[in-house]
């Protein structure tokens, strides 16, 4: 035990990228590979070590200290290098939550529609995961690509015309978006010699005037890749139709995807072209604030007009993406602080809501969930209870989460001139929510044709799944003093670059030099973080 423990406190940071990359692979082989409980049982004991391992590693980063892991010991920013602050550690706790929830819904019976749906979630949480850790922007596009490769094929899971149409739309954005990532890749390391994060902040500070605007284009088009994963406007357009179409367990995983692309968009506008970056400074605010905008308007307006509860909750997602990046676009710490807060509301209730909506559409029968009157429900209060719960905390009412988020948006960005715009479109955007969701709770709950009530009734586990996640609107507000605490050192986090570059050199350029030095001489030998 006085030997293991060391050895798991060094390795915690590469942890949760190995254990599901280890459960998925198990589960490829035999005995695994034929045998359903197994997998199942795998899949949820190790989603469930995935959210101990965020919460050990919230814990560990409460200090405001990185935790930094470097594979094979190779020193940064030559060899690539895991971090993890409490944005990371936060952002896999929520991962590992939102994945619980969506597993058990699958464990009823939707996993059994198609090939390798354990493996392919395990490598799905693998490559978000990835995504959350990296310190070098090359490996946040290799996590990218992972993360995409598990997406299409759980994507076309349980296939069907309209899952298969859908895939292949989203497949072939996302290759446009990859071959944008490796050019802005190519440019920024051409440009700036490293594409490890901490040191690009650095060599940006330091940066030949006449090569500006070569990065200032490299950083633009990392911010097109960006939005295209956040689903920005105009850039949004794929998301209604791919989450709607997705099967219910599949699209309640989604709903992490989104923010994988707000978390980059944070994490690199923040620490290498932030406040300190020269010329470069705040690019990313300038296009950000006016689409992100257009972007809750647009998605509003949408979900006025869906025609079914799951593209109606499609539509929300890209609301909840317009005011995130809306906020984040402010360039303030209060501001940013609530943001998180929200992020965090709107990923649990959105994939709660995507479960629930096909609880719905199995007990209505042919109507399934499309905004029109059909057959009376089995269990039309319970899922009745749940759909008000969710309806109330996406709109933005008391006394569950969405309210507290946006009540903490409003104080946050009070004296901001931002506000101007920013209140009108989040509380008309609320408006507009509370008509959409009121005209589909009555269509779906009091408009009944015929007489003869389902007798298919909602799983224990399909049950489970939805009140996992449709619990954080009570437990958010709940909790939401230390939420917002923990935010608001978060935010204090992100807009101090230079204690993250402080941290990945202790010893500034000496260290670089020392290094590239020891690099020459013996890459083996590599320093110790």
């Amino acid at each position: 035990m006085s030997v293991a423990w060391p050895l798991f406190h060094a390795h915690l940071p590469i942890l949760p990228i190995l254990l599901p990359l280890l459960a998925g692979l198990l589960m490829l082989f035999p005995p695994l590979s034929k045998a359903l409980t197994a997998q199942r049982l795998l899949g949820l004991v190790s989603i469930l070590l995935q959210g101990l391992l965020a919460l050990l590693l919230l814990l560990q980063t409460a200090d405001g200290q990185l935790r930094l892991y470097a594979l094979g010991q190779w020193p940064a920013p030559f060899g690539i290098m895991l971090m993890v602050d409490q944005l990371g550690a936060l952002m896999l706790l929520l991962t590992a939550v939102l994945a619980l929830g969506a597993l058990l819904y699958a464990c009823a019976g939707s996993d059994v529609q198609g090939s390798f749906f354990h493996p392919l979630f395990q490598l799905q949480l693998l490559g978000i995961n990835g995504a959350f850790l990296t310190g070098d922007l090359f490996n946040l596009f290799v996590f990218f690509e992972v993360l995409l490769m598990a997406s299409y094929s759980l994507l076309m899971h349980g296939e069907n015309r309209q899952r298969t149409r859908a895939a292949l739309h989203y497949v072939i954005l996302n290759l446009v978006g990859s071959s944008i990532f490796l050019i802005a890749l190519g440019t920024l390391y051409g440009t700036l010699g490293t594409l490890n994060m901490a040191d690009m902040a650095v060599q940006v500070k330091h940066l030949d005037p006449a090569l500006v605007p070569l990065v200032k284009a490299g950083a633009l088009m990392l911010l097109i890749v960006f939005a295209l994963k956040a689903a920005l406007l105009p850039l949004h357009f794929w998301l209604a139709r791919t989450y709607a179409d997705a099967s219910p367990a599949v699209a309640a995983l989604f709903c992490i995807m989104t923010k994988v692309g707000i978390y980059a968009i944070l994490r690199v506008y923040s620490l290498i072209f932030g406040d300190q970056a020269g010329p470069l400074a705040d690019l990313a605010a300038v296009w950000l604030w006016p689409l992100a905008l257009l972007t809750l308007i647009i998605g509003a307006i949408s979900a006025l007009t869906s025609s079914s509860l799951r593209k109606l909750n499609a539509n929300l997602i890209i609301v909840s993406v317009g005011t995130l990046l809306a906020v984040v676009a402010l360039n303030d710490r209060q501001a940013t602080a609530a943001a998180l807060v929200y992020l965090i509301h709107s990923t649990l209730i959105t994939a709660g809501v995507f479960l629930l909506a096909a609880m719905i559409a199995e007990q209505r029968g042919r109507s399934a969930d499309h905004l029109v009157a059909g057959r009376p429900m089995a269990q039309p209060l319970l899922l009745g209870v749940g759909f008000v719960v969710a309806a109330l905390a996406l709109i933005g009412m008391p006394p569950f989460s969405g309210f507290i988020g946006k009540l903490m948006i409003l104080q946050a960005t009070a004296g901001l001139e931002g506000k101007v715009w920013l209140w009108p479109c989040l509380l008309l955007s609320s408006l507009i929510m509370l008509v959409a969701m009121s005209r589909a709770g009555t269509t779906l709950f009091w408009r009944i044709n015929g007489e003869h009530r389902s007798t298919s009734k909602s799983g224990v586990l399909q049950l489970a799944g939805v009140s996992v996640l449709l619990l954080a609107a009570p437990l958010i507000t709940f909790f939401a003093a230390d939420l917002s605490q923990l935010t608001s050192q978060i935010s204090e986090q992100l807009y101090q670059p230079q204690r993250y570059i402080d941290q990945v050199f202790p010893m500034g350029e000496k260290q670089l030099g020392a290094a590239a030095e020891q690099l020459t001489s013996s890459p083996a030998a590599g320093a110790t973080p």
